[in-house]
């Protein structure tokens, strides 16, 4: 079960016209692609994407890009969008949004269910901590990673015993739980879990009828501990990157940053392993070309990702992301900057530390993210001075 119903407000305004899962990374792909590609890859092929909020592109790509399992053979990929089955009331959190397609649940059955977020971005074999859960005999087990404990208040912090049983935990503190022998570190929520399936709906019913958030950070984990066997799973025993690579790209900045990671010489991420690869829907572009060596134009790419489609005509591109069929006129220059599906760059404009959503033209001449307070006049700019330029503005 893959919960991909989030508004995304602090990736705004990226997240204006579609759900979190769909904005675009990484050139080619959808936030959500990592996420289903973990399914595939772990041989899990019975899927369901719960969605809300304007989900239109993320149907749309799950349609045309996710196709592409056996119905015969039992699997899928299936969207149920929120559908106000059981009240008048939309989702009112994630363990209501299981709530309420409870019935499905009960109609497959399963043993086990994972319950996964549509919006990380990571690789990670998920069989290796199924296997941690039916070895421990538990009820609930949940994906941890270390961060720094100045990162607390956008996770949820455990304490585990000596046998990575959980005994404590606090959602998103302002003074976390450390853990033992490092002050420094924080043991945090992936928001990965696998639940057994009796365990899980016994929680869910028991929330639904109780006054709460209705969420499974806030509500269903701190009320299960004493109760059921609650256990934590190293994600480095299952990641299947090697560096313990894993982002929660909620909010510009961590988006920027981790677009940009993409293009260092040795990505963290690595998007080129054959034996664990990214799936996705691409239109058949044709393949990307820079042109021009004459007259002062050169079209000129370096330390970036260019998507097929592109055409660099005698402009500068550097430490960049250009998504498919973006186009940079001469003597344009692109640095530090995203560029999204068919974007155009005019003649002599300048770009700099700006995310450019699709379907832009960028008039000749223009400069953007070089005078930040200009730039704020007409875009969104960050405390740490990104630029993000709305799809179909007109400038």
């Amino acid at each position: 079960m893959v919960l991909a119903g989030g508004r995304g407000e602090r990736l705004y305004p990226l997240t204006r016209d579609r759900a979190k899962p769909a904005v675009p990374f990484g050139a080619i792909y959808r936030i959500i692609d990592f996420t289903l590609s973990n399914c595939l890859n772990s041989d899990i092929r019975r899927i369901y994407v719960l969605t809300q909020y304007k989900s239109t592109s993320l149907h749309r790509h799950i349609q045309f890009g996710w196709n592409i399992l056996s119905t015969p053979l039992g699997e899928f990929v299936e969207v149920i969008p929120a559908q106000q089955r059981l009240d008048e009331h939309w989702y009112q959190g994630t363990a209501d949004a299981l709530f309420q397609n409870i019935y499905t649940l009960q109609e497959e059955r399963p043993d086990l269910v994972l319950l996964l977020s549509g919006d990380h971005i990571y690789k990670m074999d998920y069989r290796e901590m199924i296997a941690h859960h039916m070895e421990k005999e538990a009820d609930l087990t949940v994906a941890a990673i270390r961060m720094d404990r100045r990162l607390s208040e956008s996770f949820g912090v455990m304490e585990v015993d000596g046998d990575g049983q959980i005994t404590g935990f606090q959602e998103k503190p302002e003074e976390p739980k450390t853990i033992p022998g490092d002050p420094e570190g924080i043991l945090a929520s992936m928001g990965v879990y696998i639940f057994s399936t009796e365990t899980l709906v016994r929680r869910l019913v028991e929330d639904a009828r109780s006054e709460s958030n209705h969420d499974f950070g806030k509500d269903i984990l701190p009320s299960m501990i004493g109760k059921d066997r609650l256990f934590a799973f190293d994600f480095r025993r299952a990641d299947r990157g090697g560096t313990g690579y894993w982002r929660d790209v909620g909010t510009i900045e961590a988006y920027y940053e981790a677009s940009m990671d993409l293009i260092s010489v040795t990505p963290q991420l690595n998007l080129y392993d054959p034996a664990w690869p990214i799936f996705t829907y691409q239109l058949p572009h044709p393949p990307a070309k820079t042109v021009w060596i004459e007259k002062g134009r050169v079209g000129t790419a370096l330390n970036s990702i260019i998507s097929h489609g592109c055409i660099i005509s005698g402009g500068h591109v550097k430490t960049s992301l250009l998504s498919p069929n973006v186009r940079v006129h001469s003597f344009a220059e692109i640095e530090d900057s995203i560029l999204l599906e068919g974007v155009d760059i005019g003649r002599h404009s300048k770009i700099r530390r700006t995310i450019i959503d699709k379907d832009v033209r960028i008039p000749e001449e223009m400069k953007i993210g070089y005078d930040l307070d200009e730039d704020a006049k007409r875009f969104t700019v960050t405390e740490s001075g990104i630029v993000v330029v709305p799809k179909w503005i007109r400038l």
